[in-house]
């Protein structure tokens, strides 16, 4: 395996009702600043879902327990999901494959992955996903991919990882978690992430084959420069991507789902799983 995988797995049979041991997996795909088991921004939330399913918390090259990588890329990133996919801790449970789950970019990487082997996965559900190029007709997400495009400066050299998180936090009005090596090591790795908007996605694949369900935030309660600027893209985003895959469209209060609003967002994955 080339890359680290958190196994949870919580079910038990003899404390209560039988959970099935057949049951299939679910794998877990994060965004930049994180990695699987985060609890700020990764899947941590998610742990009661162990308690039916074997949950598989990939950890992207560059973040958590993974190994380094010079460049973070989506291309490669779903081909590591494609890996797991394929391997013993998703075929033990029986064919079909596993349900899918990708935040932010990590979405990115787990649409191309189902597009690409679809009969691996049995349901994709996108998180707050950052395909932008995805939807690029919708005039809120055609402005993003302008500026972006048209020659907005990188990130300066001298720019250090805490100064980077920093700015990308208490800069737009939230709070910053606490700058640990871990957390260093993940900011500097999304600092050289691959652009997201280079990525090109395959609808067709997967709307012919697999059911999606899109979560997204409502932001209203988000700082007026983070909703501005990061907020309307991804709900734009995250309603294109509903309307082109024939999903269903959960919105939640705030604008991290899986992390302020872990309760509704589980039940809703218990639902659509089931």
């Amino acid at each position: 395996m080339t890359v680290h995988v958190t196994v949870w797995d919580d079910r038990d049979p003899a404390g209560g009702a039988p959970a099935p041991a057949d049951a299939a997996p679910a794998l877990f795909v994060h965004n930049i600043f994180s990695w699987g088991s985060d609890p700020a921004y990764g899947f941590a939330g998610q742990r009661p879902l162990a308690d039916g399913r074997r949950l598989l918390l990939l950890d992207r090259r560059g973040y958590g327990d993974s190994p380094d990588t010079a460049r973070s890329d989506f291309d490669v990133d779903a081909e590591d999901v494609l890996e797991i996919l394929e391997g013993e801790a998703v075929t033990a449970a029986g064919p079909g494959g596993a349900h899918l789950v990708g935040h932010g970019n990590g979405a990115v990487a787990a649409l191309i992955a189902a597009a690409r082997r679809p009969d691996l996965v049995r349901s994709l559900a996108l998180v707050q996903p950052s395909a932008f190029t995805a939807a690029a007709h919708h005039p809120v997400v055609a402005a993003l991919l302008g500026r972006v495009r048209d020659g907005a400066p990188g990130i300066p050299d001298s720019v250090t990882p805490e100064q980077y998180l920093r700015a990308s936090t208490e800069g737009l009005g939230m709070a910053m978690p606490d700058p640990t090596p871990r957390r260093l090591r993940a900011v500097a790795t999304s600092m050289r992430e691959r652009p997201i908007w280079e990525a090109e996605i395959p609808l067709e694949p997967i709307r012919a084959a697999l059911p999606v369900l899109v979560i997204c935030g409502t932001w209203e309660e988000a700082p007026d420069a983070y909703r501005e600027h990061v907020g309307l893209p991804l709900m734009a985003v995250a309603e294109s991507l509903t309307d082109s895959l024939g999903g269903r469209l959960l919105r939640v209060p705030g604008y991290y789902p899986h992390t302020q609003e872990a309760t509704a967002v589980n039940a809703a994955l218990r639902d659509f799983w089931g």
